[in-house]
């Protein structure tokens, strides 16, 4: 009986469980934060986890994959305008709420989430699942996410520095190459010898690649304890943060499903666009952003960033579910009658 009632409430809980570990890892860095030596290991610790996240993301691109779907030039083009153009405007204009819903560290964090690229897996499993395009979804995210490795940085290190006081811009640069660019290459040149291993134990890599954005999140959340983060959030703070991220996305699914529409796009193509254009990624955002910045507000940065993620997660599986239930309901009739 405890055990089917184990199951029942995992089954009915709301959060994605990669969600429920960073909660519970943000909760062990806040009651157990490293200090000292240990801090340092985990700092080395992140490191590491950094760049080999990063090699692993240039091995799983295909180039080639992307270079095939450019003959749907426009629909890419209108996702990366979302997502490389409107997000970072609506991100600056996000600063008008300052200081009424957000504070300065907590709208930095909403502004560089709104200057990384798509998510890769999420946007082809709900556009899959919405019976959208999904080799143009594929293609589509694959553009987003090697533009990402590029222009976040840059935008992050224009924007950011304009908004709330210059760091150094040629040393995040060469931190950028150093610790994203390289692994990223890396990753690419090896692809060929190492993908099919890849394909083959593909479980065992997400294993790898959640842990090691666990490793990152502790080390963040930790050196933010230490520094005193929680005193800096009040809970009005945390409430104005869930408004504004929700008025974020609003605002996108809004924008890519009217914009896709007037440029005469059908269904499947509409879809792609929407969820692809809509979301930005955990798995990126959390490295980067423990390279692009330092101190104890590297936990403030990155919170937007987790809530907004699991935000996009139940909005647009639940939009997925709706459009499935509807194009079902659309050929029912036409498969009756055959």
């Amino acid at each position: 009986m405890p055990r089917r009632l184990t199951l029942s409430l995992l089954r009915r809980w709301p959060l994605d469980p990669f969600i429920t570990a960073l909660l519970i890892t943000v909760g062990v860095a806040s009651l157990l934060p490293a200090r000292g030596a240990v801090a340092n290991g985990v700092t080395d610790l992140q490191t590491v986890a950094v760049a080999l996240l990063f090699f692993l993301y240039g091995a799983r691109l295909s180039p080639r994959e992307a270079l095939d779907g450019l003959r749907q030039w426009r629909l890419h083009a209108i996702v990366l305008a979302v997502t490389f153009v409107v997000f970072p405007l609506l991100g600056l204009a996000a600063r008008l709420l300052e200081p009424a819903l957000l504070g300065p560290q907590l709208f930095q964090g909403v502004l560089f989430l709104c200057l990384l690229p798509s998510t890769v897996q999420s946007s082809i499993a709900f556009t899959s699942i919405a019976r959208g395009n999904v080799a143009a979804a594929v293609c589509s995210a694959t553009f987003s996410n090697l533009a990402g490795i590029v222009v976040t940085p840059l935008l992050a290190a224009v924007l950011l520095n304009a908004s709330h006081g210059g760091a150094n811009f040629g040393g995040q640069m060469l931190d950028i190459v150093l610790r994203l660019l390289l692994p990223f290459l890396g990753g690419q040149f090896a692809r060929r010898w190492i993908v099919g291993w890849m394909g083959r134990h593909r479980k065992v890599l997400t294993l790898v690649d959640r842990g090691s954005i666990l490793i990152v999140v502790y080390g963040a959340f930790s050196e933010g304890v230490v520094g005193g983060i929680w005193g800096q959030l009040a809970p009005s703070r945390f409430g104005g943060l869930l408004l504004v991220n929700a008025l974020l996305l609003a605002a996108v699914l809004a924008l890519t499903g009217y914009a896709s529409r007037r440029l005469g796009f059908g269904h499947e193509d509409r879809a792609a666009i929407i969820f692809c254009g809509s979301k930005k990624s955990l798995a990126t955002g959390v490295p980067m952003a423990s390279v692009l910045f330092a101190g104890p507000t590297v936990g403030l940065m990155v919170l937007p960033l987790m809530l907004f993620h699991q935000m996009q997660l139940m909005v647009c599986a639940a939009l997925a579910r709706r459009w499935a239930a509807r194009a079902e309901a659309a050929t029912a009739p036409s498969s009756a009658h055959a």
